[in-house]
């Protein structure tokens, strides 16, 4: 069979690849995507959606059973944990299905199977039925990447899981073991805690959230302890000793090691890049730690191959990656291209209080020699705040003492991932601190706090 030709092909329709692909079919590229399992990858499918499907179930859980508070009467407050998957499932099966209209509507030709690409501006597609060689002058890796399983600590799917298990339980955890407290592993403890599972969380930094502000963290790890979770910090999980039913971990901390018992482990600790089996190495490819060497705009050193999203390595996020997916469709196309600043990129945690933040912390800021005024302010000081019931949280804000330049902001508390995106216009408009404090912000809105936190940094703040 003759080698079917495009403009662009793209290996894996995650958030970073279909939209790639819809981009370059917008500029007048005749494209081909190829993905292995599911339209709308890891993100869509076992990631993003259908954790905040889930958190979703377990907030509104947690708001039940706060209803006196709001003059409402609840009684017999239960879950269905079977409900709760089958609903997190449709959520993303629906999203996926999106995806796939979005291809038709684009005209771009969808490959089911497996990609290796045995030579420059050539691509094999192993499907069900039969192979497929493709041939295009730009080739775009957004394979994605997989969780991390570190020797002795491997998911079984019963005892041990990894995010995919944790998805679909076979079972509610009684006593429930988080490894790693990054955005992961603290949004599925925060899940797990909320429907009633005695959960602990060990992380081997020396603090929860570590890529967070150490304000923040600290803020955040108070609320889980109120929670009712345990946290340890500094602590190394060295070995399970799995039975019938449970696991025995051995946790090292302080250089002390204990025995905790449990019957579910959940192993958070970080990705790796799919690069393996796609030939790269071959092809000249530089790869680092399972990711992909690129420049600033994801170009590989390899002709007309390029590598987005999490392949690519930090910051290991869907919104990173789409915009890479455009960047480099208006490359291939001859447009003026906006390399991604990984500094003006925002983080959102979706646990109970939620984080987000984007920008410098402030340990971060001082150490790159910055003279920085700090703004800070609470939720307990905002109307819209009380009113919710959820005055528990902070906004903080950073700013270069000589420029008015914010440097980073940083949230922690109710929707603080729907505020967060203010902060980022901010910092691609090159907001100062004055373009801020002049901003009329809404009344009564969460949002206030962010011109109050602003305002705090120049001693000016109002409601404290």
């Amino acid at each position: 069979m003759a080698a079917q030709n495009f403009d662009l092909i793209v290996i894996g329709a995650g958030p970073g690849g279909y939209v790639a692909a819809i981009r370059g079919a917008q500029l007048g590229m005749k494209v081909a995507i190829i993905e292995r399992e599911n339209l709308g990858g890891i993100c869509l499918n076992w990631g993003c959606i259908p954790t905040k499907a889930m958190l979703r179930s377990s907030e509104v859980f947690h708001l039940m059973h706060r209803a006196k508070e709001f003059g409402l009467k609840a009684t017999g407050v239960d879950y269905d944990l079977d409900a709760v998957v089958k609903r997190s499932r449709a959520v993303a099966g629906q999203l996926s299905g999106g995806i796939g209209h979005l291809m038709k509507k684009n005209k771009i030709t969808v490959f089911m199977g497996t990609a290796t690409i045995p030579a420059k501006g050539k691509v094999s597609v192993k499907g069900e039925k039969g192979t497929d060689e493709l041939t295009a002058k730009n080739i775009v890796l957004a394979t994605g990447a997989r969780a991390r399983e570190l020797p002795g600590l491997e998911a079984d799917g019963d005892l041990v899981w990894t995010y995919r298990h944790a998805l679909q339980p076979k079972k509610m955890p009684k006593k429930l073991l988080v490894i790693g407290s990054g955005a992961i592993g603290i949004e599925f403890a925060s899940f797990y805690n909320t429907l009633g599972a005695d959960t602990t969380v060990v992380e081997v930094m020396d603090r929860v959230l570590p890529v967070e502000d150490a304000e923040i963290s600290a803020f955040a790890k108070k609320q889980f302890v109120k929670q009712g979770m345990k946290i340890m910090e500094k602590a190394m999980v060295k070995q399970l000793d799995r039975g019938k039913g449970k696991v025995t971990a051995h946790i090292e901390t302080g250089g002390k090691t204990e025995k905790m018992e449990f019957d579910t482990v959940i192993s958070a600790v970080g990705i790796v890049g799919n690069v393996e089996g796609l030939g790269l190495e071959e092809l000249g490819v530089k790869i680092d730690r399972t990711h992909v060497i690129t420049d600033e705009f994801c170009r590989t050193g390899v002709e007309g191959l390029y590598a987005i999203g999490d392949i690519a390595g930090a910051p290991w996020l869907a919104h990173k990656a789409s915009h890479e997916g455009v960047m480099v469709a208006d490359l291939i196309a001859g447009k003026h291209a906006h390399p991604v600043k990984p500094e003006s990129i925002a983080g959102c945690t979706y646990c109970h209080p939620q984080v987000a933040s984007v920008g410098y912390t402030e340990a971060k800021a001082k150490e790159l020699g910055y003279d920085i005024k700090v703004g800070r302010f609470p939720f307990i000081g905002n109307g819209k705040a009380i009113a919710l019931g959820e005055s528990e949280g902070m906004i903080k804000t950073i700013f270069d003492a000589k420029t008015g330049e914010l440097l980073g902001a940083h949230m922690v508390g109710a929707e603080v991932t729907e505020l967060i995106q203010g902060y980022v216009v901010g910092r691609q408009l090159e907001t100062t601190e004055e373009d801020l404090m002049n901003t009329v912000f809404p009344h009564p809105t969460l949002s206030e706090m962010m011109h109050e936190s602003v305002l705090d940094a120049y001693d000016r703040v109002i409601h404290m």
